[in-house]
């Protein structure tokens, strides 16, 4: 689990990954204000149960600048 505290662009080749797999998410409330956490969760395929894989927490500058990167990316959304 991480707080992501910074957005770069990363310059290069890449392809798309060819194992999908779900996303949850969630509001934790913290004395600082709230923070959304992202986890995914292992592929199907996995052979054992369901469990998170991957945690990240954005605070509110994280997530505003997340939401700019979004609609820099799709801007017809």
């Amino acid at each position: 689990m991480a707080r992501v505290t910074q957005f770069f662009q990363v310059r290069g080749d890449a392809k798309p990954h060819p194992t999908e797999v779900e996303c949850g998410y969630r509001t934790v409330d913290t004395p600082l204000g709230p923070l959304l956490q992202l986890s995914t969760y292992g592929s199907d395929e996995r052979q054992s149960e369901k469990k998170v894989s991957q945690t990240l927490q954005l605070d509110r500058e994280g997530a505003r600048r997340l939401l700019a990167i979004i609609r820099d990316t799709f801007p017809d959304l």
